[in-house]
């Protein structure tokens, strides 16, 4: 049983929301999440210094943008 807990653990940390989006660097790759729901996938390509905005590059639609003040959860893919 310790061994699956240990697993499980690993993959939550994996897939857990980065509160601080400055921490983020370029090139890193990231999904977007609204609603329960993954809505863009693609590559940092900026993160602003106030860490509140959020553009990713390689995603369906070319670069996106995205605010904090949004709602939108950042999680590393």
């Amino acid at each position: 049983m310790k061994a699956r807990g240990a697993v499980l653990t690993r993959r939550g940390a994996h897939q857990a929301p980065v509160e601080n989006w400055t921490r983020l660097r370029d090139g890193e790759a990231v999904e977007i999440v609204r609603h329960a729901q993954v809505v863009a996938a693609g590559q940092v390509e900026e993160v602003s210094l106030s860490g509140n905005v959020l553009w990713i590059s390689g995603s369906a639609k070319g670069t996106e943008l995205f605010l904090k003040s949004d709602g939108v959860i950042v999680r590393r893919a």
